[in-house]
């Protein structure tokens, strides 16, 4: 191949790139980002893709907070599944929680059996952030110096048995322990004291639900986080913040210096507790989806950037795990699921916002890979790894459940009309196509 031929190159009108949405012609080599120039130029490529009037040319996203639940819960959702919905949705890299797998992912031994279920079957490239609990500190410098992205830590019960939370004070004394080596700790944020003293969770009221997860918890628990980190100087991350509540602290936390990053998550920006069905448990989730008033203080966060990024939570389970007969919120399990569609529903609220495309993928690809330090990832940029997605910002559709690539038809946007469809994701330049696997098993600072 002559020097100056690439190996795929991309024409088209709108091409968003660090200078923002304009026509440009992209030229890939070697999987990387080589050239970038405007349309017209006229750059040669074994393959040449002219993107249609109505497609934009993005930088993949980036998902820093998906469950696939592989090995021991492969049945709720599995690498393939989860990697294949990644890329039908835009999603180019993806890190996997340490939980709710089994083992999870608080030894190396647990790591080592992650990668080798992940192996040759991923259709994205996934990393993997570590667990803290209780015990295991002897662990976290093995963990880090293995790849993983930083360290995952409850202030309440997880959700499941193998996973159990910190105490405040061990959360301190473990973040001592990461900032010896510049590591990173990641929060869900949820004061168990508060919540003891909330109202029982109990039937198919949401309302009920709702009042048995209160602001206060999360606002006690980010307050917890925030004078650790101020303590020790660690870097610290809020998991899927709910409250707006905690937005004050934290910006304030921001300007005193503590090495604070926070993200939120497509459900608590679209959704709202007023317009949840009773018995509707595909919207349960932990913190719960809050209301009206909080989602719009919740927008206002991002833009102001006292919140960071904004990321999938993607927590499915089995549909009987759901409780969809008798839609008890207290028995359900508590996670939305939603990977391939965050593009869309993020899209679909902020344009009616004013909110340009440019700044959702600033929130859902550059600012969580810099969060996580993939240095690589995030943008369309020389240089970086050519993981794109055709998205056309103007079509619509129906979310149908059971047309998704998650393992289980349920999500609370089944019906739901959106804005904005994914017709092609390429990973370092190469069609995903849902069939031949290329993805990557990634580690920290890979």
């Amino acid at each position: 191949m002559p020097e100056d031929t690439f190996d795929v190159v991309f024409r088209g009108r709108q091409v968003l790139a660090t200078a923002g949405i304009a026509a440009r012609e992209v030229g890939i080599r070697d999987g990387v980002t080589a050239a970038i120039e405007p349309l017209g130029t006229g750059l040669s490529g074994r393959d040449v893709i002219d993107l249609a009037g109505d497609e934009i040319l993005l930088p993949g996203l980036v998902d820093t907070h998906v469950h696939v639940n592989e090995p021991g819960r492969t049945e709720w959702e599995g690498f393939a599944s989860a990697t294949r919905a990644a890329a039908a949705g835009g999603v180019t890299t993806i890190i996997d929680m340490p939980l709710n797998s089994i083992p999870p992912t608080t030894s190396v031994a647990g790591l080592k059996r992650k990668r080798e279920a992940a192996g040759g079957q991923v259709f994205v490239d996934v990393g993997f952030w570590g667990g803290a609990v209780p015990g295991n500190r002897h662990e976290l410098r093995p963990l880090h110096d293995e790849g993983v992205f930083g360290f995952k830590c409850f202030l309440l019960h997880s959700g499941v048995d193998e996973f159990p939370h910190l105490a405040a004070d061990e959360m301190e004394e473990d973040m001592a322990a990461l900032k010896s080596f510049d590591s990173l700790m990641i929060v869900h944020a949820e004061d168990s004291h508060t919540i003891d003293h909330a109202p029982r969770p109990g039937g198919e009221r949401y309302a009920t639900f709702l009042a048995s997860r209160p602001r206060a918890a999360e606002n006690t628990a980010v307050a917890e986080v925030i004078e650790r980190a101020r303590r020790t100087g660690a870097r610290a991350h809020i998991v899927h913040l709910s409250s707006s509540d905690a937005l004050p602290m934290i910006a304030t936390a921001k300007r005193d210096g503590v090495r604070l990053t926070v993200e939120t998550c497509p459900h608590y920006l679209t959704l709202t507790a007023e317009e949840i069905p009773d018995g509707a448990t595909a919207y349960k989730c932990c913190p719960p989806i809050r209301e009206a008033a909080n989602r719009e203080l919740l927008w206002a966060g991002l833009l102001d950037g006292t919140i960071d990024c904004i990321v999938s939570d993607h927590s499915p389970s089995t549909l009987d795990l759901k409780d969809l007969e008798n839609g008890d919120f207290a028995v359900a399990w508590g996670g939305v699921s939603s990977l391939q569609l965050g593009l869309s529903l993020v899209w679909t609220e902020a344009r009616h916002r004013g909110i340009t495309l440019e700044q959702v993928l600033s929130w859902m690809s550059a600012k969580p890979a810099r969060f996580a330090g993939l240095h690589n990832k995030g943008q369309l940029a020389l240089g970086y790894d050519a993981d794109l997605c055709v998205f056309a910002p103007d079509e619509g559709y129906v979310v149908d459940a059971s047309r998704l690539r998650h393992k289980n038809p349920i999500t609370p946007y089944d019906g739901k009309a959106l804005s904005g469809v994914v017709r092609q994701t390429y990973l370092r330049g190469t069609l995903v196509d849902g069939r031949t696997p290329t993805g990557r098993l990634i580690r920290r600072g890979g």
